[in-house]
């Protein structure tokens, strides 16, 4: 007796597909076969002749409920990813309260957001300025034995939480990393140049949206890759270049994969789909983010690397901001708005739509940058990102002739805006499964509706019962876990609207606390290949 049975599914073969029947026993793939007569299940889940891909991963994300949960929280951002085709998330370090820098911080962060998760989690670790500055270097060591996939660091400012390095401060963290064997991701721009000209362009008084983009100059991004590479040649750190931009980045990371350096890189949907003078001219703050919107030609040159290998995998940088006081409060300017766009729920739909349902990237190379490509580079393969007995039965099934448009404000991600509002795609989602369970379907009915204010107090707006008489010097440290952003927020104020737009999303089968953390399963490196 086999648990679940997915029927008349279509899997990739290569860049080819055959139909199959996917045997699932305690939440692994158990075989596949062509007939299913005589063989008993307890479920049955029919994927209806629809590509079904190894459970798709978005390894960058920023859910931000324990500290900013008025812009997003683990139930919004992870029912967002199951709704877009994602199985595994993983969540980055610095937008929380405290910063996940320690192994008492993560481990405060998996019981805080494990109650709300709907599908699985790993963690980034993080590291700092501040660490290298008072002598916390020792925390990287401790962070990768709790099982973190990589290390955060910021070239720019995030959140006060999370200090930026300083050049030296990059080097000594790098050399600190490489001891783990762990990729550090940094956020590749140039702060010097990026406050200088962003100075700049407001003595000169513009307020155009384009004018965001262009004070954060496409050379900001450059010089910080061309310095990453070089910390890294020197320190052997495994650099992975995060949320890039530029075409100009792509071919940078390809020409140090051809010396041997271990350097990776991903890109994100709207790099691909979007530029600058359109979409911030359209939308002003509601596409601005860091790096920012580029040109036509750097959308064409990363879909070149997403296909010559100097871009490794696709993620998203989903991160979310409250329209009310942080995109649209009154007074607000470019400059002023927070920088932060969703994600998390179209990645899969626009990589399948513009890329695969286009001719612009194969049907292996769609699994190899949504699957495959980042489990191994996190180390959480063959566990996630593959579709082979004993992995996890993680999938992802795509209508692949279904005609849609975004629309934000109705989107499982709790911001309610999107630049990418309008684009027309091909291609949706029709269930999401993890572990065998189905977790998402493509239809108005949702358990979500279902949340009792007793069960959406209990879950969203009080922390589990017990967790600051385990965690006292968190909660010392940092009162109630609050940002002052949290506090001067229009949610904090208006529970009732996290509330009705939890009810409100459609599709989700699971529960809330579904979703499991994943501590890494081993120390991996994709293969430096490069093909021209």
């Amino acid at each position: 007796m086999y648990d679940v049975i997915i029927k008349n599914a279509r899997i990739p073969q290569g860049d080819d597909t055959i139909l199959t029947n996917i045997l699932i026993k305690d939440e692994k793939i158990a075989g596949f076969v062509d007939s299913i007569e005589n063989i008993e299940a307890k479920e049955i889940i029919d994927a209806m002749e629809h590509l079904t891909l190894p459970g798709c991963i978005d390894s960058h994300t920023h859910f931000m409920y324990q500290g900013f949960p008025h812009r997003e929280n683990f139930l919004t951002g992870s029912a967002a990813a199951a709704s877009g085709g994602i199985t595994t998330v993983v969540d980055m370090p610095c937008c929380s309260v405290p910063s996940v820098r320690s192994a008492e911080q993560l481990q405060l962060k998996v019981d805080l957001v494990q109650p709300q998760a709907l599908v699985d989690f790993a963690l980034w670790g993080g590291v700092t300025g501040e660490d290298v500055r008072e002598g916390w270097l020792d925390h990287v060591q401790e962070q990768a034995d709790f099982g973190v996939v990589a290390f955060k660091a910021y070239m720019t400012p995030s959140v006060p939480t999370f200090p930026r390095v300083t050049d030296p401060e990059m080097y000594e963290a790098f050399k600190a990393v490489a001891k783990t064997g762990l990729p550090v991701g940094i956020h590749a721009e140039n702060y010097a140049m990026c406050d200088y000209y962003v100075k700049e362009f407001q003595k000169e008084g513009r307020m155009d949206g384009p004018a965001w983009a262009e004070a954060r100059l496409e050379l900001a991004e450059k010089v910080a890759i061309e310095l990453g590479i070089s910390f890294a040649e020197a320190s052997g750190a495994r650099l992975h270049i995060v949320h890039m931009s530029t075409g100009i980045g792509a071919k940078l990371v390809g020409e140090a994969k051809k010396k041997g350096l271990t350097v990776t890189s991903e890109t994100c949907p709207h790099y691909l789909t979007l530029n600058y003078q359109e979409s911030m001219s359209k939308y002003g703050a509601f596409a601005k983010i860091a790096p920012p919107l580029r040109t036509k030609r750097d959308n064409e040159e990363l879909w070149e690397g997403l296909n010559n290998g100097s871009v490794d995998f696709i993620a998203t940088d989903h991160a979310p901001y409250e329209i009310e006081s942080e995109k649209a409060r009154e007074g607000m300017n470019v400059w002023t708005a927070f920088p932060g766009i969703p994600g998390v729920e179209t990645m899969v739909p626009i990589l399948v739509s513009e890329g695969y349902n286009k001719g612009r990237i194969s049907l292996s190379k769609l699994v190899d940058i949504l699957s495959k490509n980042a489990a191994i580079h996190y180390g959480i393969y063959p566990k996630k990102g593959v579709m082979q007995i004993g992995s996890d039965a993680d999938f992802t099934v795509i209508d692949l002739d279904k005609e849609w448009v975004i629309n934000p404000k109705e989107q499982a991600s709790m911001c309610g805006y999107s630049p990418l509002e309008g684009m027309k795609l091909k291609g949706k989602v029709a269930k999401t499964i993890v572990r065998g369970h189905l977790v998402f379907e493509d239809v108005e009915e949702s358990a979500l509706a279902e949340l009792t204010d007793e069960e959406l107090q209990r879950i969203i707006h009080k922390f589990p019962e017990g967790i600051e008489e385990k965690y006292p010097n968190q909660f010392n440290n940092y009162p109630e876990l609050y940002s002052a952003e949290y506090r001067n927020s229009y949610r904090i104020d208006h529970p009732e609207v996290i509330d009705k737009h939890i009810r409100g999303i459609k599709g989700i089968v699971a529960k809330p606390g579904f979703g499991q953390w994943i501590k890494r399963q081993s120390i991996q490196e994709l293969p430096k290949e490069i093909t021209y």
